[in-house]
């Protein structure tokens, strides 16, 4: 079995504008995913919007530049993300096709494995 990680990009606008009841249906939304994944699920997690993010990057002299502020600014940000296992690409491509992303998307990206 290899791994995968299901990255969920999504427009932040549209979660900051949307009703109590609309998060309530997308968390009920990612719930039903969970139970359809229980077996393949090994993990995810929620992130905070990228208004909390910190960019750490090295400078040429060897210091590093830190500031208040996502890596890359985008339309649509990462905004969680779930590890799956499965037996091939097509099995995480079908589970990732159910995964709740209604502002948005998701990537399927391998896990790299190093022997």
């Amino acid at each position: 079995m290899s791994q995968y990680l299901v990255l969920l990009y999504e427009d932040e606008t549209a979660y900051a504008a949307a009703s109590q009841e609309v998060m309530g249906e997308i968390y009920q939304d990612h719930l039903a995913f969970q139970k359809i994944a229980k077996d393949s699920l090994r993990g995810g997690n929620a992130l905070q919007p990228t208004s909390t993010a910190t960019a750490i990057r090295k400078r040429d002299d060897g210091g590093f530049t830190v500031t208040d502020a996502p890596f890359a600014e985008a339309k649509e940000a990462l905004g969680g993300y779930y590890l799956l296992e499965a037996p091939d690409l097509d099995a995480a491509i079908a589970l990732a096709e159910q995964v709740p992303a209604r502002f948005g998307g998701v990537e399927v990206r391998p896990i790299m494995t190093f022997e």
